[in-house]
């Protein structure tokens, strides 16, 4: 991809893994990490851009590993939706230490903790410049925070959604496993989920598609690399509409 002279989108929402938080580390939340991706998301706000952000649980808990535990499956998402609320509450700080301002809305209501998720609220937090951090998931089980952030996405009427991942795009097959993985440079909706690639679910696939929600898809690793993405700038995946 080639770089341009300043981002060209205007409102961006970003999903982030929970895993993505934890560093080198095998659960929670590692310091420097935070840090860095709080300073990443400050300075792609100062691009003015409108920054939203939907979070993870997966470093303290995610749904699905709860049938391992014998939970079902309802009751495990739902100890994954209050895994996220954590890592919205500690990017928030993270994020305000870095000197720009951010609010956490969950769509799980815990109004003595957080503000709770609500379009209009959102959308005035946006318009102040502040980045809006997405907890929560959907607030319903059965539905993965990769849908949750398309369906955000579309709800706030984002121009791009990132997908922040450990790798710089989309392959053919995971490059960490394959050595003959080939990465795509370009894809549309109806490519990723015909070939099945797992780097978001189908339903958030179908869900950006539905809505013409271009998806760029790279690596969280380097330093700057969300305003990079934002940038056009670096490896990086485009799944847009034919």
């Amino acid at each position: 991809m080639g770089e341009t002279q300043g981002p060209r989108w205007k409102r961006a929402l970003i999903k982030l893994s929970g895993e993505a938080l934890m560093g080198a580390q095998t659960h929670g939340l590692d310091p420097v990490t935070l840090k860095r991706v709080a300073r990443d998301l400050a300075d792609a706000a100062r691009l003015g851009v409108q920054i939203a952000v939907v979070v993870g649980g997966g470093n303290f808990f995610r749904g699905i590993q709860g049938a391992d535990k014998g939970i079902e499956r309802a009751r495990g998402d739902s100890i994954g939706m209050l895994a996220t609320v954590m890592n919205g509450l500690a990017l928030e700080h993270a994020i305000e230490q870095e000197g720009h301002p951010a609010r956490v809305l969950s769509a799980v209501p815990m109004p003595s903790i957080c503000q709770s998720w609500s379009r209009q609220v959102a959308l005035a937090h946006l318009a102040k410049g502040r980045i809006v951090v997405l907890a929560g998931g959907t607030g319903n089980p059965f539905f993965t925070t990769d849908t949750g952030a398309a369906l955000r996405a579309a709800e706030l009427s984002a121009d791009v959604l990132l997908k922040a991942t450990q790798v710089d795009g989309i392959y053919s097959a995971d490059p960490r496993k394959d050595p003959r993985a080939t990465r795509y440079e370009r894809l549309t909706h109806d490519e990723a989920i015909e070939k099945r690639l797992a780097v978001m679910d189908t339903a958030a696939f179908a869900l950006a598609r539905e809505n013409a929600l271009p998806i760029i898809v790279f690596s969280l690793a380097a330093p700057h690399a969300i305003p990079d993405a934002l940038l056009g700038r670096g490896r990086q995946t485009l799944v847009a509409p034919a």
